[in-house]
């Protein structure tokens, strides 16, 4: 009897572990097949930087400009760079999104698919604010994914991400949503993008490929990963596709990104300043600094304000500000909730426009037109007078395109620089700038001065064509 009832209880413990299991692991399989079809390998082919490539990445910003040339081989023994990432078909006809960092710089970008079907991209815009870029090839009838709401995302669910890890085909790997909203600076420390933190094993290769629910639609678009080896420690983050969508919409439509200003410099509040303020907890995006001239200063914010809610969104951290405003369209007028000298405060204030980085241009891949740019490569314009205000500069011309694989794209500039010295002679107007282009000798390393982000930079650009 007593066998007979240890038996029973055996049989109980693994019916319910099975049935536990069962419960806690996903079936994958449908989801991976039916969805492999619309992702892609991307590869990447840079020719105008590939000097520049031949030292890691990470050490290059680090050498001084004046110095960059005894490093470089001579111009004819320069060699292509090849690169590669992943990316997803979000149209019958063509369109695939990327990552900005997988075809930054590039002149060609190819996509294949898992049929191994190849196609010649087009890069219809990009946007390094977000990390993202909407690619056009040529073809019909093509697999596509579905967009899921990201918003209704839960730490803990399961996610799948499809891409090719250090070159590896269509791998497939899964895990959890293991936070949300994290706030990670770009390069120019800005933050735009409130990260979907997961476990999911990501490497090197994933970069633009998609994060899929367990309903087999793409919620996040994986990004980066916080690694001290190279390869994957469990802490992976993807772009939410509430935000994507609305970037590839604008990149679609005029090629760039609008987004929304505020004008304020911000910070954390923490215990004690939340007491002094008359805060219960430590919460908000404490005030500053705030821009003459910014939506801010018009609405009335003061230095000193705590902004905890900004139209439908309550500000937890400072890092949750410029995620919100960011995705607010340029003119719309929106509430805001604040505190100053202890008191609740409302008021409103419309969204100003953020100036682009990227300067608004459309950029493609292949061959440049050598009559684009002049001899630079490099469309200009002077500055509009609030554009100096919000910089803070009071002379140059505003760079709006950049022509892959001319001296301007291989000193490293970007839309949205403005140039304020060429050679050894101060650029202050368009005119200024035409005559001094004319006169710039041919295949000499001469120093250039620009303005990013307010941000003064020294480097060198070299002329070796007309």
């Amino acid at each position: 009897m007593v066998a007979r009832y240890t038996q029973f209880l055996l049989a109980l413990c693994i019916f319910v572990s099975t049935a536990v299991c069962a419960r806690g692991l996903p079936e994958l399989t449908d989801l991976i097949e039916q969805n492999s079809p619309a992702v892609v390998k991307i590869n990447t082919v840079e020719r105008s930087q590939a000097s520049r490539n031949a030292i890691p990445p990470q050490y290059q910003q680090d050498i001084p400009d004046i110095f960059r040339h005894l490093l470089e081989p001579p111009q004819g023994q320069r060699r292509p760079v090849a690169s590669m990432g992943s990316g997803f078909i979000v149209s019958e006809d063509g369109y695939v999104v990327t990552n900005n960092h997988v075809v930054e710089g590039a002149d060609e970008v190819t996509v294949t698919l898992t049929d191994r079907r190849e196609y010649e991209a087009k890069v219809i815009g990009t946007d390094s604010r977000s990390d993202l870029a909407l690619l056009k090839v040529e073809a019909r009838g093509l697999p596509t994914v579905r967009w899921g709401d990201s918003e209704k995302i839960k730490v803990g669910e399961w996610v799948v991400a499809i891409g090719s890890p250090f070159g590896l085909d269509y791998s497939a790997s899964a895990g959890i949503v293991s936070a949300m909203g994290r706030s990670i600076p770009n390069e120019s420390r800005e933050n735009y993008v409130p990260f979907i933190q997961t476990d999911v094993a990501i490497n090197p290769g994933n970069s633009g490929g998609p994060l899929f629910n367990m309903n087999g639609e793409v919620v996040g678009i994986n990004s980066q990963i916080y690694t001290r080896s190279g390869g994957s420690i469990g802490l992976s983050f993807a772009i939410p596709a509430s935000l994507a969508q609305d970037v590839v919409a604008q990149l679609k439509e005029k090629g760039r990104v609008d987004r929304g200003w505020l004008g304020v410099g911000i910070q954390d509040v923490d215990r004690k300043l939340a007491t002094a303020m008359g805060l219960g907890k430590p919460a908000g995006a404490l005030v500053g600094q705030i821009e003459a001239g910014s939506p801010a200063a018009d609405a009335g914010i003061l230095v000193g304000d705590i902004i905890t809610r900004f139209g439908d969104h309550k500000i937890v951290t400072h890092g949750d500000l410029p995620h919100v405003v960011g995705q607010i369209a340029p003119g719309t007028e929106v509430p805001v909730v604040l505190m100053r000298e202890g008191k609740e405060r409302k008021l409103k204030v419309r969204v100003g426009s953020l100036p682009g980085e990227d300067g608004g241009q459309q950029q493609t891949s292949g061959p440049a037109s050598t009559d684009v740019g002049g001899r630079l490569g490099l469309v200009v314009d002077d500055i509009p007078d609030n554009l100096k205000q919000r910089l803070g500069v009071e002379s140059g011309v505003l760079v709006k395109q950049v022509v892959p694989g001319k001296a301007g794209a291989n000193a490293g500039l970007r839309g949205g620089d403005i140039i304020a010295q060429l050679g050894f002679d101060a650029v202050d107007t368009l005119q200024d700038y035409t005559k001094i282009v004319k006169k710039l000798p041919k295949g000499e390393l001469l120093p250039i001065r620009f303005f990013r982000g307010g941000q003064p930079t020294f480097r060198t650009i070299q002329i070796d064509e007309d």
